[in-house]
C-alpha cells in the first residue's frame, strides 16, 4: 500500500460516526453534585456539547450569550428555563428540546428531582498567535 494510500485510509477512518456514550446512564450514575458529566473531547470538532447536571433547585444564574446559537435538549428531570426580565418562565421536562439564539437571556433552575441536560453550539476558536499591525509611518501614506 502506498503512502497515499495509508493516508486516505486514515481519513476516511477519522470520519466514521462514533457513539460517545448513553445520556440514560449518565444521568442514572450521577451524584448528587452539580456537575458536568460529559464533554465532547475529540480533536477536529466543529462542535462543543456538554451534559450538565444539576441538583434539586440549583441554577445557571440569568446571563446572555452574545455570540452563539445553544441547543439543549433535556435527558432527565425537570425544572424552569427563566427568559427575559418580562418573559413567563417555562417548565423544562424530560425530552424538552429547546433553542437559545444568541443575545437572548436565559437562565435554568432546575426542579425537585434535579436536572440534567445536553447543550450543543457553535466551537470557539482557540486564540490564535498572529503578528501585531505595524505602525504607520509618513512614508506608508
Amino acid at each position: 500500500m502506498s503512502k497515499a494510500e495509508r493516508q486516505v485510509g486514515r481519513k476516511a477512518e477519522a470520519a466514521m460516526p462514533l457513539i460517545l456514550g448513553n445520556t440514560d446512564a449518565l444521568s442514572a450514575t450521577a451524584s448528587s453534585e452539580t456537575a458536568v458529566l460529559w464533554k465532547l473531547a475529540e480533536s477536529g470538532r466543529q462542535l462543543d456539547a456538554n451534559v450538565v447536571r444539576l441538583t434539586p433547585g440549583r441554577h445557571i444564574a440569568p446571563h446572555a450569550e452574545p455570540d452563539l446559537d445553544v441547543l439543549v435538549l433535556v435527558v432527565a428531570g425537570d425544572g424552569v428555563l427563566g427568559a427575559g426580565p418580562q418573559d413567563e418562565p417555562q417548565s423544562l421536562n424530560t425530552g424538552t428540546l429547546l433553542w437559545l439564539p444568541h443575545g437572548s437571556t436565559r437562565s435554568i433552575t432546575a426542579g425537585d428531582d434535579g436536572l440534567a441536560y445536553l447543550t450543543v453550539h457553535r466551537r470557539r476558536p482557540g486564540l490564535q498567535i498572529g503578528q501585531a499591525p505595524r505602525d504607520r509611518t509618513a512614508q506608508d501614506r
